[in-house]
C-alpha cells in the first residue's frame, strides 16, 4: 500500500502554514555561522551570505543527506534543484532564527531533551545509529537542527500565532456568507489518517523526517505510533510527526469531514473501518506491507446546522485562524526578509555558468 491508498477527501481543508514552514526549517538542516567576510575573500564554498552570515555548501550537502532518496539514484541536475531548495529554506531559517536571537527566544535543554526522545522513538537505538551512519549524520546534527527547528517554531507562536483573535462577530459573518457549507446533504464523518508505507518515498517531509523503508520498518513503526497512542498521546500531533502521506501530514492527519458517497469510493476495508467505528475510535487497516490508522473524529447526520451546533463554532474558529495564521506567517517572513540583505551565490553560479552542468562544487562566486 502507499499514500495513493488512503482516504482522499474532495475538498482538502486549508491548513495553516506554521507547521509546514517549521518542518522545512527541520528538514533543511541548520544556517552557517555568523560571519562578516569581505566580498573579495568569498571562498567558493560560500553558498549565500544573509545579513553578513555564511550559509557554506556542507551545510547544505549535510541537508541533502537527510532528505535525498537512496534510490532511485537523481542526476546531477535533479541534485543541484534539491540543493537551491534547500540553500532557500536554510536562508528562511537563518532569517527567522537571527530573529529569535534578537528577541530572546530560547529552547531550553529539557526542551529539547522530549523532543529528540520523541523523534526517535520509533526506532532502537543501533537502527538509528545506522540511518544515521548510511546518510553520513551524527546525533549530535539531529540535536543542532532539532534545536533550530524548536526556536523557530517557538519565534512564530510568539510574534505571529499568539497575537490572532477570531471574534464572535468575525465568526457571525463567516456563518452568514457560508451558511449553505453548513447544510449537510448526506451523513458524513470526519476523518483523520496517518499513512505508514513499507518503501521511502523522496515527498515524505514530515516533521519527524521519518519514512519507514521496509515491511519490517513499518511494522515496527505501527507498533511505536499505536503504543504512543494508548498512552494517551494526541493523534494529530503523531500525524505531524510521522505520517508518510505529503498532503495530510502537515493537517495532522485531518481529511475533514468525508461524506459515504465519498467512503463508497475508498478501499473496502478502509470504508468498513471508518463505518464501524464510533467517533475517537483508532483503527489499523493494513495490506500489502502498509500500513492506514484511520481516526473517526465525529460524525454528522444530514441537515442544517448553526452556530449552537457542537463543533461549528470551533470549526469556524480553527479555520479562520488557520487562514490568518497562514498570512501574517508569510508577511512575517517577508518582511523579515526585506530587512535583511540575501545574496545566493549557488543561484548566481547556476546563472552564469556557460556551459554544461555546474559541479557540484562551482566556481568562486562573482563579486558583480
Amino acid at each position: 500500500m502507499h499514500s495513493g491508498d488512503s482516504i482522499q477527501t474532495p475538498r482538502p481543508r486549508p491548513r495553516g502554514a506554521t507547521a509546514a514552514l517549521v518542518a522545512a526549517c527541520f528538514a533543511a538542516a541548520c544556517g552557517g555561522a555568523a560571519t562578516t567576510t569581505p566580498p573579495a575573500a568569498l571562498s567558493p564554498d560560500v553558498w549565500a551570505v544573509v545579513g553578513g552570515r555564511e550559509i557554506r555548501k556542507d551545510l547544505v550537502e549535510r541537508a541533502y543527506r537527510r532528505v535525498a532518496p537512496a534510490t532511485p539514484e537523481p542526476s546531477e541536475e535533479e541534485a543541484l534543484a534539491a540543493k537551491l531548495r534547500l540553500l532557500e529554506e536554510l536562508i528562511d531559517q537563518d532569517i527567522l532564527l537571527e530573529r529569535a536571537r534578537v528577541l530572546k527566544v530560547e529552547v531550553t535543554d529539557a526542551e529539547l531533551d522530549k523532543a529528540y526522545a520523541e523523534r526517535k522513538s520509533n526506532m532502537p537505538e543501533d537502527a538509528f545509529r545506522k540511518e544515521l551512519d548510511q546518510r553520513g549524520l551524527a546525533p549530535e546534527d539531529m540535536r543542532t537542527d532539532l534545536r533550530r527547528e524548536l526556536t523557530v517554531q517557538k519565534l512564530l507562536e510568539q510574534e505571529v500565532g499568539s497575537k490572532i483573535v477570531i471574534g464572535d462577530d468575525t465568526i457571525r459573518d463567516f456563518y452568514e456568507k457560508n451558511r449553505a457549507q453548513f447544510n449537510v446533504a448526506e451523513t458524513r464523518h470526519r476523518i483523520a489518517q496517518i499513512v505508514v508505507t513499507p518503501v521511502r518515498n523522496p515527498q515524505v517531509r514530515n516533521r519527524a523526517n521519518d519514512d519507514a523503508a521496509s515491511p519490517a520498518e513499518a511494522q515496527r513503526k505501527v507498533r511505536m505510533l499505536v503504543e504512543r497512542l494508548k498512552g494517551g498521546a494526541d493523534f494529530a500531533s503523531l500525524a505531524r510527526e510521522y505520517s508518510e502521506d505529503p498532503q495530510t501530514a502537515p493537517q495532522g492527519g485531518d481529511l475533514g469531514f468525508v461524506p459515504v458517497s465519498a467512503l463508497n469510493q475508498v478501499a473496502p476495508a478502509l470504508r468498513q473501518a471508518v463505518l464501524k467505528a464510533k467517533p475517537g475510535d483508532v483503527t489499523t487497516v493494513s495490506a500489502g506491507g502498509g500500513h492506514v490508522l484511520v481516526l473517526v473524529v465525529a460524525r454528522e447526520a444530514a441537515g442544517q446546522r448553526d452556530l449552537s451546533t457542537p463543533g461549528v463554532r470551533e470549526g469556524i474558529t480553527d479555520l479562520l485562524r488557520q487562514r490568518r495564521e497562514q498570512l501574517m506567517t508569510a508577511a512575517y517572513l517577508a518582511a523579515s526578509r526585506n530587512d535583511t540583505t540575501i545574496v545566493n551565490h549557488l543561484a548566481r553560479q547556476l546563472i552564469e555558468a556557460r556551459s554544461g552542468t555546474p559541479g557540484i562544487a562551482p566556481s568562486p562566486p562573482s563579486n558583480r
